[in-house]
């Protein structure tokens, strides 16, 4: 049809249609079913992934000649940002709203799935060569749409509907971790392409530590998911009062977390249009972030968030944890002189709310350092003990001690991290063996922690 037109009135034509033809369908799926607060949610992560994902795919289309663009105006970085975010659209939020709907109307089957992104990959190969002369594609263009595929559309739908089905909590989070970062960091910082104006070592150091920054920011985020079976998203919020890890520091993990990543970058860069961000970021969690997440919060889990409101600071961090930190248990070896060491070490100073106890006084045979701790939660929710092992459960009991053992806890924990770590100790004779009540048993000091009497190494 764009042939019959003049090439100007052919890319207006295009243009839009890119824009208006996905808008039309979310406004036609939402007059035919107001969306469930967990439907926006799922349709707000498809598209956040999608718009993250979709602007490397398009850039490296135009460097390998998969397809290139020619437009001008509303361009970045060689991509019409019209075309990107109605794709992103159609591929995020359109879809993430069509399989709310069928799931309320036909069930859970995994086939609606398939067929869904079946049909919108049958729908984008006939677009695409329809984009012209606003897009034309290469020979090789079919590369490029499998690659953005199976990185921005699969991704984008398997979010949307582990968020409606509340599964795979903990993929939720990081895919959430992963766009929110690009989105809200990555790609202002890009937009903005701050020359550093110090020597490159100090730049250097500034990067790894405002790296360092994020971690609170990151293991706030794992613990929503693991303690709280929730996200930081607002649609998709925990199920349960969260009080541990970063959240026994201070109150507003995650917007710190970005106030201060702004705040380092703009030093680091000497790029004072930067701290915008940081202004941003606590003109949310002061103004609409403390008025409507705390009333939710009052609501969900009245007088135990009240505790946990006045307990802890919403900006300034603790050094030491808050009294409100669950209660938890170090079970650890008395045979073992890993174990015995690595307790000592925690006895001697004196960790907030963790009891050191022996392993061979478990209900189960454990073949490792044990980390257990009840989750706090709302009355109707039976949550099970958290639970961590070998270098996982030292790192958990780091944020028992103090900020800074904390920082590096929350360092170890890492994914990847954490699973070399363990290799480490298994590689010098941390590795596995079952616990038993050990014939000459080592004390550990400490107050009122128990003494260790048994063998569960790290």
């Amino acid at each position: 049809m764009t042939g019959l037109l003049d090439p100007g009135t052919a890319a207006v034509v295009v243009r839009g249609a890119a824009v208006a033809g996905p808008l039309l369908v979310l406004v036609a799926l939402c007059v035919r079913r107001t969306p469930s607060p967990r439907a926006v949610g799922a349709a707000v992560t498809a598209t956040a992934w999608a718009v993250l994902l979709l602007l490397p795919l398009n850039v490296a289309a135009s460097s390998f000649g998969w397809w290139t663009f020619h437009a001008t105006g509303a361009v970045w970085f060689g991509v019409p940002v019209d075309l990107w975010l109605g794709w992103s659209l159609l591929w995020g939020a359109v879809p993430a709203l069509v399989l709310s709907q069928l799931r309320a109307e036909q069930g859970r089957g995994a086939g609606t799935l398939v067929v869904l992104t079946a049909a919108l990959v049958w729908l984008d190969l006939a677009l695409m060569p329809l984009g012209e002369p606003v897009v034309v594609l290469g020979g090789h263009w079919l590369v490029g749409e499998a690659l953005g595929v199976a990185t921005a559309l699969v991704p984008a739908l398997l979010l949307a509907r582990w968020t409606l089905r509340r599964t795979h909590v903990v993929l939720r989070a990081w895919g959430q971790a992963v766009w929110a970062g690009g989105l809200l960091l990555a790609l202002p910082v890009l937009a903005l392409s701050p020359e550093s104006r110090w020597p490159a070592p100090v730049t250097s150091i500034g990067v790894q530590l405002t790296l360092l920054v994020c971690l609170p920011g990151l293991a706030a985020m794992r613990e929503l998911a693991a303690v709280g079976r929730g996200t930081p998203l607002p649609y998709d919020p925990p199920s349960r009062l969260v009080t541990s890890g970063p959240y026994a520091y201070v109150r507003n993990p995650m917007q710190a977390t970005i106030a201060a990543s702004y705040a380092g970058l703009a030093l680091t860069f000497g790029e004072p249009a930067l701290l915008l961000g940081t202004l941003i970021a606590v003109g949310y969690s002061a103004g609409l972030g403390e008025w409507h997440e705390g009333e939710q919060l009052e609501q969900a889990f009245g007088p135990p968030y009240q505790a946990y409101r006045a307990a802890v600071r919403p900006w300034l961090p603790r050094w030491r944890p808050a009294s409100v930190l669950p209660a938890a248990t170090l079970w650890v070896a008395a045979d073992c002189v890993e174990c015995t060491g690595v307790a000592r070490w925690f006895a001697r100073r004196s960790p907030v709310s963790l009891e050191i106890r022996p392993a061979a006084d478990h209900p189960e045979v454990l073949y490792r350092i044990t980390y257990e701790a009840p989750a706090m939660r709302a009355p109707a929710i039976r949550a099970p003990a958290i639970r961590a092992q070998g270098v996982a459960a030292v790192a958990r009991a780091l944020a028992h001690v103090h900020l800074g053992w904390a920082l590096a806890g929350w360092a170890i924990d890492l994914p990847g991290v954490r699973h070399f770590g363990q290799l480490g100790a298994d590689a010098f004779g941390a590795g596995p063996r079952p616990s038993r009540p050990a014939t000459c048993a080592s004390g550990v000091a400490g107050g009122p922690r128990a003494v260790v009497t048994s063998s569960a190494r790290p």
